[in-house]
């Protein structure tokens, strides 16, 4: 089989992006895998097949089908969506400047702000869940917290994040027996009142660029710190090894997140 594909990333938070609308492409754990080796294959932190949503009455442009580069599939993705929307201003919605996006995490909102740069509204944080309500608060000399933006997130606030070898603790992490579904982690520094430096080690992908869930993680727990303190904090900026997103926070106190989404080049594959 010969299939097209589109390589775009976020701040290097890269993907295949995949034309599914016909509904024809079926990949398997071991092809995802091939698709993304950095080696051998393509090379990427995930695919994103790009598919007509039919379960809903209201107008949804498509299905962002999201597949981590280990296989497993991924409720959500906010590098990943803003590229999907990118996607589909490029090829089928020129004159659009607003999609509507259905995934694993529900219905979302992209708009396209010009140029490269998309905003989404990535929805309300959650504090509880069963992917961690029951873990360790300490786990290798890290005070964790926790939070969900679409993707569980254990969180370490630290004083240097460069001291730390996510590399090692990532992967420790992820697996610990606190995290049934296991998890995604990541050390973040505080360096102003609206600004953070953040690295991600993704469950499913390993070490990334960049990971939009994980900065609107990082933004939640800062927001939570707000509401302590009374700070009024009306953008932050988020600083990842890729680049930087911008977070802020509407009257429904949903997330929003904006950033770039960049084509990369187009190609054909065989699987």
């Amino acid at each position: 089989m010969i299939i097209g594909f589109t390589k775009m990333h976020g701040i290097g938070n890269d993907f295949i992006v995949i034309d599914n609308f016909n509904g024809r492409i079926n990949l398997n754990k071991e092809q995802v895998i091939a698709l993304c080796d950095r080696h051998k294959g393509i090379g990427a932190d995930g695919v994103i097949l790009v598919e007509t949503y039919k379960e809903s009455s209201e107008k949804v442009d498509c299905f962002m089908n999201y597949i981590n580069s280990d296989g497993s599939l991924a409720k959500m993705c906010g590098n990943g969506i803003r590229c999907t929307a990118r996607f589909l201003k490029d090829e089928y919605l020129k004159d659009k400047s607003v999609f509507k996006i259905q995934t694993r995490d529900g219905l979302k909102e992209i708009k396209w702000e010009g140029g490269d740069i998309f905003s989404v509204n990535m929805g309300k944080a959650e504090f509880s869940s069963e992917d961690y309500n029951n873990a360790e608060k300490e786990i290798e000399e890290l005070s964790l917290d926790f939070v969900s933006v679409g993707n569980p997130f254990a969180v370490a606030f630290v004083k240097d994040i460069e001291k730390y070898n996510l590399a090692y603790l990532g992967p420790i992490i992820e697996n610990h027996k606190s995290f049934p579904n296991k998890i995604n982690f990541e050390l973040v520094e505080k360096i102003g009142e609206n600004e953070l430096k953040v690295k991600v080690w993704e469950r499913g992908c390993g070490l990334v660029l960049a990971c939009g869930t994980g900065a609107c993680s990082a933004f939640a727990l800062l927001q939570k710190e707000k509401s302590r303190k009374e700070i009024k904090r009306e953008k932050v900026i988020i600083h990842l090894p890729g680049g930087d997103l911008h977070l802020s926070e509407n009257k429904e106190g949903e997330i929003i997140m904006s950033g770039p989404a960049v084509s990369s080049f187009n190609g054909m594959v065989e699987l």
